[in-house]
């Protein structure tokens, strides 16, 4: 069940159409569904089935939750993508013949794959990423000496992907399999700063199994042999270790810790100046900002005036990945209903969802926040039944 009228999908789909600069007839023939069903979609004569709706969703290019907020097709696609993710990675060491694609084909798949991460686009890559994983890693195997190092990083950023999907849907066993298989490929690479975005990523490791203290040992030792931040991408990557070091120091409750982290991060990003995506991670002023309030929320109801007082002062601009705008908007949902400030952390939500539909649909807090508005906020409970029942928190 959808919580969106037929019109409003209409409307939905209409816009990214024209924001593509595509006819109803281009979507139709990029679509392969047909321009009547286009029409009538648009003008919200139709509600589109399933499979009408992906066909659109592909063809502008955005995962169908973007385009429905009822739709539950992308939770069956990674479902579906996740044992044929573990089956690609269980022998990820033994040499298994070359890729179906030629470097320049997969280099180009893996920049796509990169993107749709970056924007919460779960769907799309679950769609891909098994075939795209299992070409990455004959590459690594087969590539000539001089592709060896770019083979691998290929490799670092495919298996990112993956585990975007498997950490995001709670899969954390296959998600710790991906990281290995990260970090194996990384230290293939010979390239420190590739070693430290994986660092970054494989605290998930830790998040997931609440071993605060042992995380952020492994981060400092990260920072400790990560490169002199002398060019834009070195004091990027060692900036990206801080900042997740100042949150895994805030959820194991260590105040100063957190507060040094997040004191070297800031640093850093006026050091690096322009918000970017290095390697993968976004890192930047904006980035040390978003994660002052994740931080201010890891360490619990008694910080949450840090977190308002961001919000308060800044808010991230739309040229940020979608998924840490989202991440932004769902921590300071959190901060607000902790301050009794209910209604402003429905909007929070609302702003989350907008930016990126399934990275707040499967966010665990989400739900937190959605249940406790139910009980205690009246004034839109028509809205927050839906949103409620959107996320599968009733």
């Amino acid at each position: 069940m959808s919580a969106d009228s037929p019109r409003e999908v209409g409307e939905r789909i209409a816009a990214r159409r024209r924001a593509r600069r595509l006819t109803q007839a281009g979507l139709a023939a990029a679509s392969h569904v047909s321009y009547a069903t286009i029409r009538a979609v648009e003008r919200g004569a139709r509600r589109p089935s399933d499979e009408v709706l992906e066909a659109l969703a592909a063809a502008l290019e955005v995962d169908a939750t973007q385009l429905r907020t009822g739709y539950v097709g992308t939770e069956r696609r990674v479902h579906h993508a996740l044992p044929a993710l573990s089956a690609v990675i269980a022998g990820y060491d033994i040499p298994q013949g070359p890729p179906s694609r030629e470097p320049g084909e997969l280099s180009a798949a893996v920049d796509e794959m990169v993107g749709w991460r970056l924007g919460a686009q779960y769907g799309r890559i679950a769609a891909e990423i098994p075939a795209l994983l299992h070409d990455t890693i004959r590459y690594v195997h087969t590539a000539q000496a001089a592709e060896q190092q770019e083979a691998a990083r290929m490799l670092v950023a495919t298996a990112r992907a993956g585990d975007a999907i498997a950490f995001k849907y709670r899969a954390h066993d296959l998600s710790a399999r991906l990281i290995d298989l990260m970090r194996w490929a990384a230290d293939r690479t010979s390239d420190p700063l590739v070693q430290a975005a994986t660092a970054y990523v494989r605290t998930e490791t830790f998040f997931a199994a609440r071993a605060h203290a042992l995380g952020l040992a492994a981060l400092e030792q990260a920072i400790d042999v990560a490169p002199a931040p002398s060019s834009r991408s070195a004091a990027a990557a060692r900036g990206a270790l801080h900042m997740r070091a100042a949150v895994i120091s805030g959820r194991g409750g260590d105040v100063a810790g957190a507060d040094t982290h997040l004191t070297h991060a800031r640093r850093l990003g006026d050091q690096v100046a322009r918000e970017g995506v290095y390697l993968g991670t976004a890192f930047g002023p904006d980035s040390v900002r978003i994660h002052e309030v994740s931080v201010a929320v890891s360490l619990g109801p008694d910080h949450v005036d840090r977190a308002l007082r961001v919000a308060t002062e800044w808010k991230p601009p739309g040229t940020l990945p979608a998924e840490r705008r989202s991440g932004f908007y769902i921590e300071l949902a959190r901060a607000q209903e902790w301050a009794g400030l209910r209604a402003d952390a429905f909007e929070s939500l609302k702003v989350a969802r907008a930016a990126a539909p399934q990275h707040t649909r499967e966010h665990p807090w989400v739900r937190e926040v959605a249940s406790s508005l139910r009980r205690f906020h009246r004034a839109d409970a028509e809205s927050l039944s839906h949103f409620a029942y959107w996320i599968g928190a009733v």
